[in-house]
């Protein structure tokens, strides 16, 4: 039997990621340059998750939101270029302009490790 139709060997991106994706909740700022850099907008909101070509974000709205803006995770200096993938209510999905670096990445995911509760030791030693 044959592949179901000419379509089955067709690929599509959609399908298909190019790096892993790690969960995380992170809050975040979306900055966005106002045509004619006439002004900058921020925005408030959650990463939900990452990889090094893209990630997902959660805002309290879209509305005015431009397709081109940068991604600072609050915590990190560096301020990461995106365009906009899509939109599904309050959620966006983005690619990165360029691929971040390993050591970012890892950086935003391990800081959920570091954020965590604080670990209190026993109170008496082991004998």
């Amino acid at each position: 039997m044959q592949d179901g139709t000419h379509l089955a060997a067709v690929t599509s991106e959609m399908y298909e990621r190019k790096w892993e994706r790690f969960y995380v909740r992170r809050p975040a700022r979306i900055m966005a340059v106002s045509p004619g850099l006439s002004g900058i907008t921020m925005r408030s909101g959650e990463l939900v998750d990452i990889s090094q070509g893209g990630a997902a974000l959660e805002i309290t709205t879209t509305i005015g939101l431009s397709s081109h803006y940068y991604l600072q995770v609050i915590g990190l200096a560096d301020r990461i270029g995106c365009a906009e993938a899509y939109r599904n209510g309050n959620r966006v999905g983005v690619k990165f302009i360029c691929p971040i670096p390993e050591h970012v990445l890892h950086s935003i995911v391990r800081a959920d490790f570091i954020m965590g509760e604080k670990v209190n030791k026993p109170a008496a030693a082991y004998r």
